[in-house]
């Protein structure tokens, strides 16, 4: 558990979706708020230029999420020992809590379409409403191998609220488990177009494109050696990394499109981070996997 210290300005209105916090508030205003909603920290300081543009774009994401979400924001020069215990190395950097623990972060400034796809993601985990129960349900079911009545459930969830978007993903993922690709893709294609890049919906497609490749993915231990006999062959460690990914090794697909991404961040047409992207869309929002693998590529991008 982290330990806040007790010193630092007061913060702003309780009731604000943005605002700034010092360390002595840290608990109440980042690990208790997140039991209830997600909160996203924004680590900046006056003197960093890129805070200056990710700072105002995540508050207009969060203002957007109609409280969804809140932000948090804390000068790093003013906080320094809750930037220490969160390992903050450089600015900006952003982590989001949910239910008291970081699921998620970047470092550095990002384009305000990625920070509303950001915010929106961890919007998201903030299911609410009477089906939350039934969701949670159905995805203990899947989880379980019950397929059948996990279908049952995600279809009643879809009848009972069309715009279920975590129903939509879960069904999909039910027809990925029983192989039926072609099916799974007509059940997200179904969903309203409201709720049709919603991050449910984007990672269950994630998912369906990861089930492709796995049936053209070759030998692990044969696209090992052609790596190692030349690690400068990007398509072989690109296919490497697939097959990994198709054998059930997703943090060594991952490590392997990491190497990619550091060796030539352009090779064909930025293919590594995309598929990067792809991976950790079809992973848990709090999957330690993701949370670590989008740190690495994040402190590539920024080095």
């Amino acid at each position: 558990m982290l330990e806040m210290g007790q010193t630092g300005a007061a913060p702003a209105n309780d009731g604000a979706l943005v605002k700034e916090i010092s360390e002595a508030t840290f608990m109440e205003d980042v690990i208790e708020a997140s039991k209830e909603v997600p909160v996203i920290v924004d680590f900046w300081a006056p003197w960093c230029g890129p805070c200056r543009t990710l700072g105002p774009a995540l508050e207009a994401a969060v203002n957007a999420a109609g409280g969804k979400v809140k932000m948090v924001k804390i000068n790093v020069d003013e906080n320094q020992q809750v930037a220490g215990q969160l390992r903050v190395q450089s600015i900006p950097t952003v982590y989001a809590f949910h239910d008291g623990q970081p699921v998620d972060g970047f470092q550095g400034a990002l384009p305000q379409s990625q920070v509303n796809q950001f915010v929106e993601k961890m919007a998201a985990l903030a299911t609410e409403g009477p089906l939350a129960a039934a969701i949670a349900s159905a995805e203990e079911m899947l989880e379980a191998g019950a397929l059948d009545d996990a279908a049952q459930t995600f279809a009643a969830i879809i009848e009972e609220d069309p715009n279920a978007a975590a129903a939509y993903a879960g069904l999909a993922r039910v027809k990925i488990a029983e192989g039926n690709l072609e099916d799974a893709e007509a059940v997200l294609n179904g969903a309203p177009a409201e709720i049709s890049h919603s991050p449910e919906i984007d990672g269950a497609h994630a998912k369906i494109a990861l089930a492709r490749q796995a049936a053209e993915a070759g030998p692990v231990d044969d696209l090992r050696a052609k790596v190692a006999a030349d690690p400068a062959d990007h398509q072989a460690r690109f296919d490497l990394a697939k097959a990994l990914h198709a054998s059930g090794d997703v943090q060594g697909a991952v490590d392997e499109l990491l190497e990619i991404f550091r060796r030539d961040r352009e090779w064909n047409d930025g293919a590594a981070k995309a598929q990067l992207f792809t991976i950790f869309e079809a992973l848990p929002a709090n999957d330690p996997v993701s949370l670590a693998g989008r740190r690495k590529l994040s402190s590539i991008m920024f080095a």
